[in-house]
């Protein structure tokens, strides 16, 4: 795959660990500095990728860890080619509130799906596109949980019993030890936690 010009950060972590509120207040960081940012978040980032968001968090079929991999899936493969390669090329900054771990750690980790069909399934579907910088945002199973319980209505990820978070939250950790370009920031107040992103981001940018 030629070399683009773009560069492409993913936050990763479970309930409650402050992905969508960071993704933000960074995005706001960088187009204040005068970088050309695209947020864009998982599953979801295009028209068919929301409708799958809808089936997937909201919906009340009892769906199989198959079923709900292969529809992740379909959503990022419609996510990488419309709208996170060609921002990329045009030399944007992307950033996207969980990319490809939230499958391996969610329907892996967490349901038992085998981690070797999703890396085989997702070397087709990614297209090559690897995260310049992955954030991981850690903080308990539990406290997540009880983060996300304080927002509202839990949807049908979040209802799962704590010991699927929780394994969930085990899947994170061995990622992102070894995931390349990984940084593991802990999830504190939200300025502490703010200020070791840009820390991360600046050395990257």
């Amino acid at each position: 795959m030629k070399k683009r010009k773009g560069r492409f950060i993913v936050f990763e972590g479970i309930e409650g660990s402050g992905k969508s509120t960071h993704v933000k207040l960074l995005a706001e960081r960088l187009m204040r500095q005068g970088h050309s940012v695209l947020v864009t978040r998982e599953p979801g980032g295009t028209k068919f990728g929301t409708q799958i968001r809808e089936i997937l968090l909201n919906g009340k079929e009892d769906l199989r860890p198959e079923t709900e991999t292969l529809l992740y899936m379909a959503s990022r493969s419609e996510l990488v080619e419309r709208v996170i390669l060609p921002a990329l090329n045009q030399g944007k900054i992307v950033l996207s509130d969980r990319w490809l771990d939230a499958t391996l750690a969610y329907q892996g980790y967490g349901s038992g799906v085998d981690l070797k069909w999703i890396r085989q399934m997702a070397a087709r579907v990614v297209r090559g596109v690897e995260p310049d910088a992955t954030i991981y945002l850690t903080l308990s199973a539990a406290e997540g949980l009880k983060r996300a319980k304080k927002r509202g209505a839990l949807d049908r990820i979040e209802s799962r019993a704590l010991a699927f978070h929780r394994r969930v939250e085990t899947g994170y950790r061995q990622l992102a030890r070894s995931g390349r370009k990984s940084h593991v920031v802990p999830s504190q107040t939200i300025q502490r936690t703010h200020e070791a992103v840009c820390r991360i981001i600046d050395n990257l940018i």
